[in-house]
């Protein structure tokens, strides 16, 4: 009875982390960029009252009897699916359609060179420009990327021999801000010159579910998602920038109601397991009077 108990207490802590887990999806289902998350349970270490017999003369062999011990929450694992996108017509918002994370950081842009805070990431491309016209996101932090070089035939190219930890700044006064597929960050000067301001980057990851939550829809590296490869958008395997849409939540709200109630039902149905427990052991006790 008592070992019946302990196992549906274990129950009653997996479904309750398994609510928890769901009610932060449904409260980010419309957060720019989410990634839902979903709990695995695995069971716990198993009593062993019979081991297992091999045939014999006599007999043909039994199966090992063993007792389960409960259950608990194997892993709560990060879905990294794309999410929908919406128009928003906004020239600096953007949605990566395809690989790749927006790579961002806070730093000090005035040294000489800039210098920067470990680099962070976003699929929340909800960008905007600073007072001093810096590329940033909607907490403040730098939008990472390459600068732009002439390519010798009135055009331009990103610099990639200068490393992607760049801010992209555009100069205050100017007009026809543009995002292009390629990560360029164009606009127009006050005398009608056309400039690219610079390439936004792009990382990916040997284990992307493997990165790690910060908060405001920022995520950081980890031993387990591995070292960031960073690109230029459109490129190999980066995915494209498109201007003027949104990345949405990946949650889906019939799955996350599905398990909701199965939650519930998976933790009324443990708590009945000890209501039963405790009345058979209170039988016990009294079984003497």
């Amino acid at each position: 009875m008592m070992s019946g108990m302990y196992a549906a207490i274990s129950g009653l802590d997996a479904h309750q982390t398994m609510l928890d887990v769901t009610a932060n999806n449904l409260a980010n289902v419309d957060t720019v960029g989410y990634k839902g998350q979903s709990t695995v349970f695995s069971d716990e270490l198993s009593q062993l009252v019979a081991s297992g017999s091999a045939a014999n003369g006599f007999s043909a062999g039994t199966n090992p009897v063993q007792v389960g011990l409960g259950a608990q929450v194997g892993s709560i694992d990060n879905v990294m699916t794309a999410g929908g996108v919406e128009s928003t017509g906004n020239a600096t918002d953007v949605a990566i359609q395809g690989s790749g994370w927006l790579r961002v950081a806070n730093g000090n842009v005035s040294a000489t060179p800039p210098t920067f805070d470990t680099t962070q990431y976003t699929r929340a491309g909800d960008l905007t420009f600073n007072a001093s016209g810096y590329l940033c996101t909607q907490t403040g932090q730098y939008v990472l990327g390459y600068a732009a070089q002439s390519n010798g035939a009135g055009g331009y190219q990103p610099n990639t021999t200068g490393g992607a930890n760049n801010s992209i700044v555009v100069p205050p006064g100017s007009t026809n801000v543009t995002i292009g597929p390629d990560g360029s960050v164009n606009y127009q000067t006050p005398a009608g010159a056309s400039v690219t301001a610079g390439y936004i980057s792009l990382a990916t990851f040997p284990n992307e579910a493997g990165l790690q939550r910060d908060g405001g829809s920022l995520w950081s590296t980890t031993a387990a998602s591995g070292v960031e490869t960073a690109g230029q958008p459109g490129t190999g395997t980066y995915g494209k920038t498109i201007s003027g849409e949104l990345e949405q939540s990946n949650v889906d709200m019939g799955t996350e109601f599905t398990n909701m109630i199965e939650a519930e039902r998976g933790y009324q149905a443990n708590a009945s397991t000890i209501t039963t427990a405790d009345q058979m052991m209170q039988t016990a006790v009294q079984m003497k009077q």
